[in-house]
């Protein structure tokens, strides 16, 4: 009986568990345009050879054009329009456009430096 009663719990409880999984997943997007600059370019680089250094396989990074109809719908859920890097946990989005265009560049230690400020928060707190 005691084993019927933990096989029923444990039947109940799996989807709860794999969900929970799932939402922790941290995954880096960069979103771009077809026509792209050294800058664009540079940001993509940069990002993600610095998730990848600063969190290995914990944050994934997908590059994606916007001027595909695959990428319609992962930039609408996100609310992307245009160049854009954001990651993402669960509802939680960093979205680190802005500093990337910044420091990409002409600064790439101070744009890692940002990143781990930005994304550790994602990463530390399941």
């Amino acid at each position: 009986m005691k084993t019927i009663k933990t096989i029923l719990v444990m039947l109940f409880l799996a989807p709860v568990f794999a969900y929970s999984q799932t939402n922790t997943k941290i995954e880096a997007y960069y979103f771009h345009n077809k026509t792209r600059c050294n800058t664009c370019k540079t940001v993509e680089a940069e990002a993600k050879a610095d998730l990848k250094e600063l969190y290995g396989d914990k944050v994934t990074f997908q590059t994606l054009n916007l001027e595909e109809k695959s990428t319609e719908p992962i930039a609408h859920k996100l609310k992307v329009s245009g160049q854009t890097l954001l990651v993402v946990k669960g509802d939680k989005q960093v979205n680190l456009t802005n500093e990337g265009f910044l420091y990409a560049v002409t600064d790439p230690d101070k744009f890692k430096k940002i990143i781990k400020e930005k994304v550790d928060p994602l990463v530390i707190n399941p």
